[in-house]
């Protein structure tokens, strides 16, 4: 799996200050962005996070290319909607020697692998034959297993990452996107530490676990 912030807005913890600041200023933004000190655009977002006032997070993005994730993690990818996703066809593109991911858990079994590897050869070879009967392979793909590796190019703005990586970066949420989410993380820590300081997990970003009974028990151990 690979997950690398390929661009994202310039000098992001600036632009929020100004963002921030601007609501309350006689002057204009560009102004602001240019005399505020770096002192002051530290205490100014850690008190925007701290508050939760987060619509000011939304001017600034962050795009990622996603690669060697399967089709599972990306219907999950997906739902958060405030985001903008550009996927690799499988409609235009010919999956002939597809890729795919193994899950930990099938791989930790010698007699699970096994039939996991007979079943992807077994789907390889129905496909390949359906594109030498003609099928086209926007009706080929058909029979492609949820595990066929795919790409994605990911755009979020930081309010929104924020959100996404409090339900996924859960060790409740599904391994293949958990891992994915931390990935991210620790890509838009090393350009806006100061927005991401605190990212993760609620029981790590409020000190709350709304998983009930199916709790990890990380909340408790933090206390």
């Amino acid at each position: 799996m690979k997950a690398k912030l390929i661009c994202y807005t310039p000098e992001p913890e600036r632009t929020v200050a100004m963002a921030a600041r601007l609501c309350y200023s006689p002057i204009g933004a560009e102004q602001l962005a240019e005399k505020m000190t770096e002192q002051q655009i530290a205490k100014l977002v850690e008190k925007i996070v701290e508050m939760g006032h987060f619509s000011t997070l939304e001017h600034v993005s962050f795009t990622f290319a996603i690669e060697g994730v399967s089709r599972v993690l990306t219907h999950q990818l997906v739902r958060h909607r405030i985001a903008s996703y550009s996927q690799q066809s499988q409609r235009y593109v010919k999956e002939h020697e597809f890729e795919y991911i193994l899950p930990p858990s099938i791989a930790a079994s010698p007699e699970a692998k096994a039939k996991f590897e007979e079943l992807m050869k077994t789907i390889q070879q129905s496909y390949d034959e359906l594109l030498q009967l003609g099928v086209h392979q926007e009706d080929a793909r058909y029979v492609l297993a949820n595990a066929t590796e795919t790409k994605i190019v990911v755009t979020m703005n930081a309010r929104t990452l924020l959100h996404f990586f409090e339900l996924r970066c859960c060790t409740r949420a599904q391994w293949e996107i958990r891992r994915l989410a931390n990935l991210m993380l620790a890509e838009v820590y090393q350009v806006a530490p100061l927005l991401f300081k605190k990212a993760g997990p609620t029981c790590v970003t409020q000190g709350i676990c709304n998983e009930g009974e199916l709790t990890c028990g990380r909340l408790a151990a933090m206390k």
